[in-house]
């Protein structure tokens, strides 16, 4: 029996905001002080790492599993599937619905379950449930929806991946530039396509790496009122996933027992346009090869880091011609691979 991705969607946000609007953000080093350099110098420098030129934003009536449930109703129709038919409602996400002007994520009842209502399910045996992996809690679930469909306790899964980034932000961090917002979607079941999750990995570094990825105060010290903002240690995960991502992904590879040179494109969380670029060199490298022309898709240019909707969002728009000179054709190899809070790695080879 294969199992495989029958439908895809993704849903982003309309508001647009460029880095020219970060021009008169006021932002400070960890200690509190000023930068040296100007606000210009400053995006200029962000733009040559992440590659991110501009990023979308919830609009402040949305919600994360709002946004989620637009996805899903997108690759529901995209599956031709029966809602009703659904097995589990998977929703991968880490600060749960945070309404606009607020810091306090809402997680009961859970995501999925508020998706579930949204779509009208009304049968009780589909199961929505919340998966907390950081980024790459969306290919986690896709995992973990093609096992429960092979063990036999499902048949139909929909597996969503969404969050509002930029309203757990600290105004006054220039890491605040790189959060979006934004949902993704597929529909897993058992197909006829010849389409199938291959191998797959995963692996969480808990010691020192666990704290790589954290909440924390502002960099304002007037704002000390206990309220957190996701922060990060942005040399320390660069160093991590440039090491571990790229053997992660050659040990679910050589699990596939698939060449390297039948893989036809490689979808990477778009984190960072520098970081991603040298993981998959990287990862050629370990095979005695440089990195094709092509082979990784981006959107962080005009998306951002959307944490966990970043790879189905790439995804949804690859596979429906959407991004410019990139495609998958049917029976293409492709591997799936994120790096997170956690700090996760997973990696999957997948036949489209």
């Amino acid at each position: 029996m294969n199992i495989g991705i029958t439908g895809t969607g993704c849903y982003l946000p309309t508001l647009v905001t460029n880095n020219r609007d970060f021009g008169h953000h006021n932002f400070l080093n960890t200690d509190g002080t000023p930068f040296q350099h100007s606000n210009e110098v400053l995006i200029e420098k962000f733009k040559s790492i992440t590659g991110i030129g501009e990023r979308r934003y919830a609009k402040n009536d949305m919600n994360t599993s709002d946004m989620g449930f637009l996805a899903a109703e997108t690759a529901i129709a995209d599956a031709d599937a029966d809602r009703e038919e659904l097995d589990q409602i998977i929703f991968a996400h880490n600060f749960g619905d945070v309404p606009f002007g607020k810091f306090q994520g809402n997680t009961v009842p859970s995501l999925a379950t508020r998706v579930k209502h949204q779509l009208r399910i009304k049968n009780p045996k589909c199961v929505a449930y919340d998966v907390l992996f950081g980024c790459p809690g969306w290919i986690q679930g896709a995992i973990q929806a093609q096992s429960f469909i092979k063990s036999g306790m499902a048949k139909k899964c929909l597996v969503i991946g969404a969050e509002t980034l930029s309203r757990v932000i600290d105004a006054h961090d220039r890491d605040s530039m790189i959060y979006s917002d934004g949902a993704g979607a597929a529909i897993i079941e058992p197909t006829t396509s010849g389409s199938e999750f291959i191998s797959h990995i995963s692996a969480t570094y808990a010691e020192e790496e666990a704290k790589y990825l954290f909440m924390g105060d502002s960099y304002d010290p007037t704002l000390a009122n206990g309220t957190k903002y996701i922060k990060m240690y942005g040399r320390k995960i660069y160093e991590f996933a440039v090491t571990y991502v790229p053997k992660a992904m050659k040990e679910c590879l050589d699990s596939s027992g698939i060449a390297i040179s039948n893989v036809k494109k490689v979808f990477i969380h778009q984190a960072n346009e520098k970081m991603d670029d040298a993981i998959v060199k990287r990862f050629y490298q370990l095979y005695g090869m440089e990195m094709p022309d092509g082979i990784m898709p981006m959107n962080i240019h005009l998306l951002g880091n959307s944490s966990v909707a970043t790879i189905p969002t790439l995804f949804d728009m690859v596979k429906k011609g959407e991004l410019e000179n990139q495609s998958i054709q049917k029976g293409d190899i492709v591997i799936f691979a994120s790096v997170g809070a956690g700090m996760n790695i997973n990696a999957m080879v997948y036949k489209v």
